[in-house]
């Protein structure tokens, strides 16, 4: 079961490049490419959202139920694509880990601190302004991430309603 491409965001990503960068991982970290991180790969990459674990796990018990997927799997799979930076992560402390495509345009994120949505965002003066920060300090940036915590409209909707 090879997906031909996978639509992400209005973009397409040619799903055979990933495919073949995640086989090669696996060899060079002595793996066997399967159909369970095939699909773990592919769901991933197709959601738009950012999955936990147990929510990815979810997905694919619930998209292919014969496929005998343990939670184990996905865990070690993630843990792997996020080591190569295939997927990215972002931390809610005692609550684990959401991940996302590593492969998205850049973009920072809002974090609710009361219901953990998360919402992307892309601001050009920000991008503009980090470089130039690092530039003035004599900084090479390779790569950088920023997350805003708060409470999101709907949670502070609740609030004023309660």
């Amino acid at each position: 079961m090879v997906l031909s491409t996978v639509n992400i965001n209005d973009k397409t990503v040619a799903y055979e490049q990933l495919i073949h960068d995640f086989k090669s991982l696996l060899k060079k970290n002595n793996l066997k490419f399967t159909i369970q991180r095939e699909v773990i790969l592919g769901t991933l990459y197709s959601s738009n959202e950012h999955l936990t674990p147990e929510s990815l796990h979810h997905l694919i018990k619930e998209k292919y139920p014969d496929l005998k997927t343990g939670i184990a799997t996905v865990y070690r799979t993630l843990s792997l694509l996020e080591e190569s930076a295939m997927v990215t992560s972002l931390s809610f402390g005692a609550q684990g880990k959401k991940y996302e495509l590593g492969a998205k345009h850049h973009h920072d994120h809002l974090i609710c601190t009361e219901c953990g949505e998360i919402t992307e965002f892309v601001d050009e003066q920000i991008e503009e302004r980090q470089h130039k920060i690092a530039d003035s300090l004599g900084f090479l940036m390779s790569d950088h991430s920023m997350q805003i915590y708060g409470i999101c409209k709907k949670c502070q909707n609740k609030s004023i309603n309660n």
